[in-house]
């Protein structure tokens, strides 16, 4: 008779031996689902993450693009103001110049 509650025990720690290998089986089973959903998830906002800026690059460089042919435009205008504003003064100081120029060239030198 203790063979036999003998032998029902040890049926009963490998039956219970065999619940829990079921058990870490599952349990690693659900870590490595969770693993590859994080990872997933991980993927899929680096992905959103990474358009967003590209949008944010992509606006940037479409402003600066706008804003150059603008700069362009106005660096022409203000060169354009300052090289007439030269010849009105060149044009203001030429006869004195001019006088000047005469005045040294026909005195003569003892």
């Amino acid at each position: 008779m203790d063979s036999i509650k003998g032998q029902g025990g040890i049926q009963m720690l490998l039956t219970a031996e065999q619940e829990a290998q079921q058990i870490v089986t599952n349990a690693k089973n659900v870590k490595m689902k969770r693993l590859k959903q994080a990872k997933d998830e991980a993927e899929r906002d680096a992905s959103l993450y990474r358009a967003h800026l590209e949008d944010e690059y992509q606006k940037k460089v479409s402003e600066t693009k706008d804003n150059s042919g603008s700069n362009v435009k106005w660096f022409e205008e203000e060169t354009d103001k300052k090289i007439q504003n030269l010849k009105d003064k060149t044009s203001k100081v030429s006869g004195d110049v001019i006088a000047m120029l005469i005045k040294y060239i026909t005195t003569v030198r003892n």
